[in-house]
Formats: C-alpha cells, sequence, structure tokens
C-alpha cells in the first residue's frame, strides 16, 4: 500500500467509517469513495496525504464537521463533500487552499455560518457549488478575486443583503445561482452587461426595481426572476415598470458627468498623448537570414540537394507522391538515390500573401535547425530558390495522427495500433516536445498549430511534433511589467494563430502567441482523442467548442465518452476487472484536458507539469506492476 496512488472503489455499497488508516498512504492522489454508504466523520488522518490532488466522497451518509487539516492537502485540485450530512462552518483553512483548480463541492449538507473570505484566494477555481445549505450573512465582495471562475451556485440557503457589482464583472463567470436566499435590492446591471455569462437564476429573493432585457437577460425567461414580487420590466411575464412623468431629477444626473467628461477630454487628452508617444518600444531582433551569403551559404550545414534530385526522388512530383497537404504547400513522399526515404514539403508560391511564403519558410528553418529533441521532427536538408522552396524531413512510416483516428478508404491504417496505452503514450510524447520547445530550447519556441496533422509518427508509433511553418520564436523581456509574456519576432501576430477548433480563445481578443495557447491546443487535442470527434463537427452540431461540450458533462456525465474511448481504444489486457481502472485513467485524461483549456490563460498548467501527469499515466498503463486493478 505504500506505493499506492490511486484508490478508486466508489459506487458499491460500502458502509460504515472511513479508516482512519487512509492517511497512512504517503502517494496517494487520488481518492474516491463516492456513492457509497459510509457513515461517521471524516478522519483527521486525511491531513498526512500531502501528495493527494482529488478527493470525492460525496452522496454518503458522513457527518462530523469538515476536518480543518484538509488544508494541509496543498496540492488538492478538486474537493466533493455534498450530498451528506456534514455540519459546522467552512473551515477557512480548506477555503484558502489556492491549489484548487477545476470545483469545489460543498453542496446538499447542513453547513452554517457566513463564507469565509479566505475563498478569495481561490483564484484558480473554476466552479464553486455551496447550494443547499444553512449558509447565511453576505456575498463576500472578495469573491470576485476568483477570477478564473466560470460557475457560482449558492443557490437554497439564508444569505442577505446586496448581490455584489462585482460578481457580474468575473470575466469568466457563465453560470450563476443565488436563487432561494433573502437577497435585497437590485439586480446589478453588470450581469446583464456580462459577455461570458449565459444563464442566471435571480429567483425567489427580495429584489426590487426595474429588470432590462439587455445582454443575457435577453435570453431568460421570467422563470429566472419568480418570487421577487417588486421587480418589474420587460422580461416576457413579468410586470411593466409604471413610467415616471417628470424628468427634470434626471438633469444633474446627466450634466454632472457630461461636465466631467469634457475636462478629462480638455486636460488629459493632451498628457496621455504626451506619454503615449514617448513610450519606449522593444525590439527583439533575432537569427540572421537563411538566405545570406552571395554563394547561398548559410547557417546551415546540411547536405546539399538539387532541385533536379528532389524532381528524381518524387518522379516530378506526381500526384501518386503526394502524402499530404497544409497551409502552405504540399508534402510528397521521395526516395533518395542512396535508396532513403524522405518527405519533401513543397511551399506553394500560389499561396504566398504579402510574403506569408518566405516567412513560413524561414520560420520553420530557423526552428528546425535550433531544436533537437526525439520528439521533434529532424531536418535532413533544404532547397532554397526564389522560387522554389522545400524541407527535405525524415519520412514517418506510420505517417500521422490524423490518419489513425480518422481512417478512410485511401489509407490503409491498422486501428489496432491505437490502444488506450499506445494513445497515452503517442500523448506523452507530443507533451515532451512541446516541453522542449517552451522550457528547454536553445531558442523558446511556441508551436502555433497544434493538431493530429501535425503529429507523425514512426516504425515505433514514437510521436514527433512537425510543422513548424507558423511557429512562433519567443524571448522573455525581463524588463517588461508582464514578464510572463513572451514577445515575438519573425511573425505576424495580429493574425490567428492556429487552425479552427484548436485555436486558444485569448488569440481571437488579439493576444500575442503565447505558451499557454499551446497548452489550450494540447488539451483540445487529448478530448478530441478521447471523444473521438473533430473539434469543428462539434462546433457545427453542439453550436459549442469542444471542450465546452465536454466541460458540459464534468465530471457527472462522463460515463458515455468514457465507454466510446474504451470501445474504440480496445485495451491490449481487457479483462473485466481491468475495465474500472481503464475508465479512470480515461476520466484522467479528460480531466487534464479540461484544465489544458481553461478560458483564462493564467489558469492552465504549464506544458512541463502536463509532462509530469502524462508520464504518470503513462508508467501506469505501460507498467503492469504499478496498475491498480479493483474489484
Amino acid at each position: 500500500m505504500a506505493k499506492l496512488e490511486r484508490l478508486y472503489i466508489s459506487n458499491n455499497s460500502l458502509s460504515g467509517p472511513i479508516p482512519s488508516d487512509i492517511g497512512n498512504i504517503p502517494h496517494l492522489g487520488l481518492l474516491d469513495l463516492s456513492k457509497n454508504r459510509l457513515n461517521g466523520s471524516i478522519p483527521n488522518s486525511i491531513a498526512n496525504l500531502s501528495q493527494l490532488r482529488k478527493l470525492l466522497l460525496y452522496q454518503n451518509q458522513l457527518s462530523g464537521m469538515i476536518p480543518t487539516g484538509l488544508g494541509n492537502c496543498t496540492n488538492l485540485e478538486i474537493l466533493d463533500l455534498s450530498r451528506n450530512s456534514i455540519v459546522g462552518m467552512i473551515p477557512y483553512e480548506v477555503a484558502g487552499l489556492r491549489s484548487l483548480k477545476l470545483y469545489l463541492n460543498l453542496s446538499s449538507n447542513h453547513l452554517h455560518g457566513p463564507i469565509p473570505l479566505e475563498l478569495s484566494k481561490m483564484d484558480m477555481i473554476q466552479a464553486i457549488d455551496l447550494s443547499s445549505n444553512d449558509l447565511s450573512g453576505f456575498i463576500p465582495t472578495q469573491l470576485s478575486s476568483c477570477i478564473a471562475l466560470e460557475y457560482l451556485n449558492i443557490s437554497k440557503n439564508i444569505f442577505q443583503g446586496t448581490l455584489p457589482d462585482s460578481l457580474g464583472q468575473l470575466p469568466y463567470l457563465q453560470v450563476l445561482d443565488v436563487s432561494y436566499n433573502n437577497l435585497t435590492g437590485q439586480i446589478p446591471q453588470t450581469f446583464s452587461r456580462s459577455s461570458t455569462l449565459k444563464f442566471a437564476n435571480f429567483s425567489y429573493n427580495s429584489f426590487t426595481g426595474n429588470v432590462s432585457n439587455d445582454g443575457i437577460f435577453s435570453s431568460l425567461t421570467v422563470e429566472s426572476f419568480l418570487g421577487n414580487t417588486r421587480l418589474c420590466g420587460m422580461i416576457h411575464g413579468m410586470p411593466r415598470c409604471r413610467r415616471r412623468h417628470s424628468h427634470l431629477h434626471l438633469l444633474p444626473v446627466l450634466l454632472i458627468p457630461l461636465s466631467i467628461t469634457f475636462m478629462v477630454f480638455v486636460f488629459a487628452y493632451p498628457l496621455a498623448l504626451k506619454a503615449r508617444i514617448g513610450r519606449p518600444v522593444m525590439i527583439l531582433r533575432g537569427g540572421r537570414n537563411i538566405d545570406e551569403g552571395a554563394d547561398g551559404k548559410g547557417e546551415y550545414n546540411y547536405p546539399r540537394l538539387s532541385y533536379k534530385q528532389l524532381i528524381e526522388a518524387t518522379g516530378g512530383f506526381c500526384s501518386s507522391s503526394l502524402i499530404g497537404s497544409g497551409q502552405f504547400g504540399h508534402v510528397y513522399k521521395g526516395v533518395l538515390k542512396d535508396n532513403t526515404n524522405v518527405a519533401i514539403k513543397v511551399l506553394d508560391n500560389s499561396k504566398s500573401v504579402g510574403g506569408d511564403l518566405s516567412g513560413s519558410f524561414k520560420r520553420e528553418c530557423e526552428v528546425l535547425k535550433r531544436t533537437r529533441h526525439r520528439n521533434l521532427i529532424k531536418i535532413i536538408t533544404i532547397c532554397s530558390k526564389p522560387d522554389f522552396k522545400a524541407l527535405v524531413l525524415p519520412l514517418m512510416s506510420n505517417g500521422s495522427l490524423e490518419r489513425h483516428l480518422y481512417p478512410t478508404e485511401d489509407h490503409s491504417v491498422n486501428n489496432r495500433l491505437l490502444t488506450l496505452a499506445r494513445v497515452i503514450s503517442i500523448c506523452s510524447d507530443v507533451a515532451e516536445g512541446v516541453a522542449y520547445l517552451h522550457h528547454h530550447s536553445p531558442v523558446r519556441v511556441v508551436h502555433c498549430d497544434l493538431k493530429p496533422s501535425n503529429i507523425l509518427l514512426d516504425e515505433n508509433m514514437t510521436a514527433l511534433v512537425a510543422d513548424f511553418g507558423i511557429a512562433r520564436l519567443v524571448k522573455f523581456a525581463e524588463d517588461d511589467s508582464s514578464a510572463n509574456e513572451p514577445c515575438s519576432y519573425n511573425s505576424t501576430d495580429a493574425l490567428l494563430c492556429g487552425s479552427i477548433g484548436y485555436i486558444a480563445p485569448e488569440y481571437g481578443m488579439g493576444k500575442r502567441a503565447s505558451t499557454q495557447g499551446d497548452v489550450f491546443s494540447f488539451g483540445v487535442l487529448l478530448l478530441e482523442i478521447i471523444v473521438g470527434r473533430r473539434p469543428t463537427e462539434v462546433l457545427v452540431d453542439q453550436s459549442s467548442s469542444l471542450h465546452e461540450w465536454v466541460k458540459s458533462r464534468f465530471p457527472n456525465m462522463l460515463d458515455p465518452i468514457i465507454s466510446h474511448a474504451l470501445t474504440r481504444y480496445v485495451p491490449p489486457t481487457a479483462t473485466t476487472e481491468s475495465d474500472q481502472t481503464w475508465r479512470d485513467v480515461v476520466a484522467e485524461i479528460v480531466e487534464l484536458g479540461v484544465l489544458c483549456t481553461q478560458s483564462n490563460p493564467c489558469t492552465r498548467p504549464s506544458m512541463l507539469e502536463v509532462c509530469i501527469e502524462m508520464n504518470r499515466l503513462k508508467q501506469c498503463v505501460t507498467n503492469p506492476s504499478l496498475q491498480i486493478i479493483l474489484e
């Protein structure tokens, strides 16, 4: 038991108290005892589990108080104690756990007292559910510090006072439920102006005032406002507000802001303009031109291949040699005179717009010549002429990951090569390669286009990351206020980075390429592999992105997704007793995908952290001695 890392015994008929010896498993990271008949209090010995990342005790008959020692579990990312009979107040030690990243669920218990102010320290938490308790007091405005929060449910308590308008300014909030409380005052307009809010429930409180039908409120029904007898507005089914005939009292309210605006424009604008003009601009220049030198000798010391030799190797770039196409050109299979099989990536001059083609070629050469890693494609040589540019790369005998995920009649692919263990190994390889680019490469690189077609598989099914045509070479500004934001060069920052479905949301708001964007794309890749659908298919069919579709089913409605994944990627030793182990592994992959695709880039894990997690899963499924089989 000393090496046990995961313990899943949920959905059984276990009864009695949780043994205190559970705290003597030093490496335990995941503990799921949910959906049983366990009673008694949560043992204080759980505080000894310093490696604990997920604790699921929901839907039992547990009583007593939440042990304050849980605050010592500083690696805890998920805590679900819902649907028990737990009493007492929420310990401030637990409320201050900044490590919680996915969700905190304490709903359907008998907790009382106020929301601890320490809860605001959870600046990476995505979901908080405190509903169906006896919590009281005011809703703290400090909750707005939970900047990654997407779901907040504090319904069916006895909160009083006003609803803080700062909650409506949470940048990623999508669902809010404050129903069945004693809240008063007006519903803040910040909620109607929120650009992310998709659902809100204000029913059965004592709110007053006018409710507009602007923004998100235009899609809400009267059910979201029932039980507030002093509300009025334009929502269908809601009483209309009475009009006041005198508007003279509004005159001072209008004149004062107009006067202030005029004064600001007259006096502050020239100062702001002067400050803007005088602001220094940081320019990072990197590398020499690959075409430098009249003799054509640049920084590259690769074997020379002429244009004629490439024509001979590919049969004149005939259609039968074509093995793929991309944003900037085509890839052909070729055989050199020494019988070396190669892939020749030829850039299409007809797709050159504003120098993008030349820039793509230079970027890819720049990346490939500076990086050395077993999970990154290596360059054999280049061929560069004014009207022809090509990269000669090793030919990967098993093609791209895309061919294996979506086999067609044109591609004879052995589907049995993609077992679940193999899929995890491939994802681990990709994570290793990208982590090297982000953290260990001589020049830091943001790939910008992680997707299945850019992941190649060699004869051993080892994954290699390829296609650096839109990659960004980055350096970090040491003297800038945003020290963790990369400054890119040799790039077109104004363009969206990547392929539809894999692009990080911040890129759509004009943010520059970043390592966090690659983490997002990797998360989409994980979810795509498990769900078995292209991200663009989910966009069309569900009017939603792939990660949002999965997140709406996380964590309690994943069974169909997991079952489909197990059917698709048959485990190498599929037995009844090991089925639960495989299900748990798939659930962990989904969880990692959800973490990587958080809306707030600052709350996503780094690629190094992703590597550690993928390597742990890889060891679990490839080393029988590490597999945990629960009967």
